[in-house]
C-alpha cells in the first residue's frame, strides 16, 4: 500500500477495502460522538454497537432508525453498566474496537483495566498514542505518550516504541523514523532517560523493533526541520524527517499535543495501545472531528 500521510488518505484507505470494523461505543449521547458514528456509518467503513445510558436511548435510536442494518442498541442502566457491557461485547468477539462517547475516562477505564474481566492481558504496557496532521509538516507525526504514562521506564519506552511502529506499518511506512526527543543531543546524568535512550538504541540495531530507524535524543525541531539538523552537524535518517516522536515524559508530550492543536491548528487523533483491541479515549470536549479521526484511527489498526 502506499504511504498515508493525512487524514483524507485514511479514510479514502479505509473505504477502499470494503468492510465495515465493528465498533461498541459506550454512552453516544453528545453531538460530537453522534458527528463521528454517522460520519464513519456513511463512509461504509464502521458498523456500531451503541451501549446507552437508559436516560438517553432515545439519541441512539435514532442513529439506529436511519442506518438499521448497521447499527444495534443495547441498553444499560447506567454509564458503568454500559461501560461493563462494552467491554463484555469485545471480550465476547462481538466488536472488534471499543470506543469512549459522554462518560469519564475513569469510569471507562474502570471497566477496561478490571483486572478479571477487562481489556489489557497481564504484563502488557497500556499507553496512549497520538497521531497529528501538522500543517506546517509534509507528513503524519506520532506521538507518546501524552494521556497515560507519567515517567516511562526503559521497558514502557519499549512497548511505546514497538506500538507506535506497529500503526506507521499498518500506515504504509516500510521503515518509520522514530525520534526520542529531548531538549539536547546530550546524554546526560541529570537526565535518567537519556540513559535509556542509549539503551533503546542499541535494541533498535538489534532488530528488536523490527524495520524502522531510530536515533536520539533529540530535540523536536531537530527531529522535524532538516536545517537545524545541518546547522547542528547532526547526520541521521531521522533529522528532519521523523514519523515519531517519543518523549520523555508526560507533561513534554502534553504540552505538544496542546501547543500544535492551538497555535499550529493541527488536526488530532488519539488511541489506546496494549489492550486487546484499540480503545478510542477522547476527552469529552474534544471537537466531532477529532472524534471521527481517531475512530478512523483505531479501524486502520484493527486486523
Amino acid at each position: 500500500m502506499n504511504p498515508i500521510h493525512n487524514f483524507c488518505q485514511l479514510t479514502s484507505y479505509l473505504k477502499s477495502q470494503n468492510r465495515r470494523r465493528r465498533i461498541v461505543v459506550v454512552c453516544p449521547h453528545d453531538p460530537h460522538t453522534e458527528y463521528a458514528v454517522r460520519r464513519a456509518l456513511a463512509e461504509g467503513f464502521a458498523e456500531f454497537l451503541l451501549v446507552a445510558d437508559e436516560r438517553y436511548v432515545h439519541r441512539a435510536q435514532i442513529i439506529y432508525n436511519e442506518y438499521p442494518s448497521y447499527v444495534k442498541v443495547f441498553v444499560a442502566d447506567d454509564m458503568d453498566m454500559a461501560a461493563r457491557k462494552a467491554v463484555e461485547l469485545i471480550r465476547s468477539g462481538e466488536a472488534d474496537v471499543l470506543m469512549k462517547g459522554i462518560i469519564n475516562t475513569d469510569n471507562l477505564l474502570k471497566a477496561v483495566l478490571d483486572k478479571e474481566k477487562g481489556l489489557l492481558p497481564k504484563g502488557r504496557v497500556l499507553t496512549h498514542i497520538t497521531l497529528a496532521q501538522i500543517p506546517a509538516y509534509p507528513k503524519f507525526v506520532f506521538f507518546s505518550d501524552s494521556a497515560v504514562i507519567p515517567r516511562p521506564t526503559y521497558e514502557q519506552f519499549r512497548a511505546m516504541i514497538t506500538y507506535a511502529v506497529t500503526i506507521c506499518h499498518y500506515c504504509g511506512l516500510e521503515e518509520p523514523r522514530v525520534a526520542l526527543i529531548h531538549c539536547s543531543e546530550k546524554v546526560n546524568e541529570k537526565f535518567p532517560h537519556t540513559f535509556d535512550y542509549v539503551k533503546l538504541k542499541e535494541d533498535a540495531i538489534k532488530g528488536a523493533f523490527g524495520q524502522m530507524q531510530l536515533d536520539g535524543p533529540m530535540d523536536v525541531k531537530t527531529a522535524c526541520d532538516l536545517h537545524s539538523g545541518d546547522i547542528k552537524g547532526i547526520s541521521s535518517p531521522v533529522v528532519g524527517n521523523a514519523d515519531v516522536l517519543i518523549f520523555p515524559n508526560i507533561e513534554a508530550a502534553n504540552t505538544f499535543y496542546k501547543s500544535v492543536s492551538l497555535f499550529a491548528r493541527a488536526d488530532m487523533a488519539g488511541i489506546l495501545q496494549g489492550t486487546v483491541c484499540p480503545v478510542v479515549v477522547t476527552s469529552r470536549s474534544d471537537s466531532s472531528i477529532s472524534k471521527y479521526y481517531s475512530l478512523a484511527l483505531a479501524c486502520i489498526t484493527e486486523t
